[in-house]
């Protein structure tokens, strides 16, 4: 299923993703640094959730509390969980 996650408090706006049960493909951001992103995109294809999730969540950038990274993580995190209630 496509998912799409709203970002905050970084330079992307946006995380749209595929999760195919607890895998996560096709990861592409909108804005932000494009040469880095469209790297965290290819590094995590085919990852689980979990996965992602214990590698990327709570990754900071400057002096920001979040980063796009930690932003994929609870996107997966959200998309999972709202695919598990339905």
């Amino acid at each position: 299923m496509d998912y799409t996650y709203k970002t905050r408090d970084v330079c992307s706006t946006q995380i749209n993703f595929r999760l195919d049960g607890d895998r996560v493909h096709d990861v592409r951001f909108t804005g932000g640094c494009n040469g880095n992103l469209k790297a965290i995109g290819i590094l995590v294809e085919g990852m689980t959730v979990d996965e992602i999730e214990n590698k990327l969540r709570g990754n900071s950038c400057g002096g920001r509390p979040t980063s796009c990274a930690d932003q994929l993580a609870k996107a997966v995190r959200a998309a999972y969980q709202k695919q598990q209630e339905s």
